[in-house]
């Protein structure tokens, strides 16, 4: 049979919490830190997930114990005055609080790993208000508890994603990878011009051939051998310019050497 959490049940384990503390509190303790989420918003007849943790620097035992309250924000409910029990965790066992939360409140969490977080489904418009989240592991007693707003809306009220911003954050990311593209591909293009000079430069040492000793020339006469083109016997006709009646026009071919000096 499952344990039941009533009024003076509650009210017995509160007592008993205050009387540790204020035993414990009487040596030197060290102090407890808890967190949880400031705020949650749930659609209502959803899931809600209540997160809570621990930081304590002992080791989590059966004494360690976990309260989880409530109290609500409407005016008119009966628990708006002050906060009540809805979960109980001790020695390794929970114990469900008030019948409105019994069946829909779960412990999820993992107190070995210092998680105290709890789930409750379905949730409705009731639970409007304020989730306080204890938790003491001797002789870590000391500290505040963790405190969370739920809100339970309608569908149409759930916060939308912010389209501009998911607009930016997408541009952004393709401007970085256009960014590393154009500078890996400048790289690439500099190591290839690189490379292409230093084969260039190789094969053309390996290829240009050793420079031969130029041949001494040969002094040449500079009768045998002139400087421009040759040129053959150069023809005059000479006239015969006597006057005499038995003198024929006569011309005699007359050969003159070009001799041209050097």
């Amino acid at each position: 049979m499952e344990p039941k959490c009533s009024n003076t049940v509650c009210r017995r384990i509160l007592l008993t919490e205050f009387m540790l503390y204020v035993v414990l509190g009487a040596n030197q303790v060290s102090t407890i830190d808890i967190h949880a989420d400031p705020e949650v918003v749930v659609q209502n007849g959803t899931t809600g997930v209540l997160r809570c943790t621990f930081k304590s620097s002992e080791v989590v035992s059966t004494k360690t114990s976990v309260t989880w309250t409530f109290q609500s924000s409407q005016p008119d409910h009966q628990f708006s005055k002050a906060p009540y029990v809805i979960y109980y965790f001790s020695n390794g066992e929970g114990y469900p609080g008030q019948e409105e939360f019994k069946n829909r409140v779960q412990f999820i969490g993992d107190i070995n790993k210092r998680d105290v977080s709890i789930q409750l489904s379905p949730a409705q418009f009731s639970d409007n208000g304020t989730f306080f989240c204890d938790v003491k592991n001797p002789p870590d007693v000391k500290g505040t508890q963790a405190r969370t707003e739920l809100r339970v809306v309608l569908k149409e009220s759930l916060p939308q994603a912010n389209t501009a911003i998911i607009i930016g954050a997408v541009c952004g990311a393709l401007l970085v990878l256009v960014i590393i593209a154009v500078a890996v591909c400048f790289v690439i293009r500099v190591l290839h011009n690189r490379h292409d000079y230093e084969g260039c430069t190789t094969s053309e040492s390996l290829s240009s051939p050793v420079p031969q000793p130029r041949k001494k020339v040969e002094s040449v006469s500079r009768c045998t051998s002139p400087s421009g083109p040759l040129q053959g016997p150069v023809i005059y006709a000479q006239l015969d310019h006597s006057g005499s009646k038995n003198s024929f026009h006569k011309m005699e071919p007359v050969v003159y050497a070009d001799i041209r000096k050097n």
